[in-house]
């Protein structure tokens, strides 16, 4: 598999579940209802079918390196959706999270 395509393996599950996230967040504390928290429930849904498509077949691996992508995604998310403006700190930290997951994912190993 390559970098690109595990990459883009990684933004498909962010967008599933941080979007699945948002809309049931939505649904409960923006009591926008159940049809919201339904397609969030299905868009998590989907994150973990995502995951599944990732190469490396050890999912503590996989779910620790998509942590990275989370942090970062999430602060995305954030600043589209609800116009969240990230200070340097959430910048910097995102930029480590992404750090370390090309280390956990992408580092080469023997065997």
């Amino acid at each position: 598999m390559t970098v690109a395509r595990s990459v883009a393996l990684f933004a498909f599950a962010a967008l599933f579940e941080i979007g699945g996230a948002w809309l049931v967040w939505q649904g409960v504390r923006e009591h926008r209802g159940w049809v919201w928290i339904g397609a969030g429930v299905v868009a998590l849904g989907l994150y973990g079918v995502v995951a599944t498509f990732q190469e490396d077949a050890n999912f503590g691996r996989i779910l620790a390196a998509y942590g990275g992508v989370f942090v970062a995604g999430s602060l995305a998310w954030g600043m589209i959706a609800d116009g969240y403006r990230p200070d340097r700190y959430d910048v910097i930290g995102a930029l480590i999270c992404l750090a370390g997951m090309a280390v956990i994912m992408y580092a080469p190993r023997s065997g």
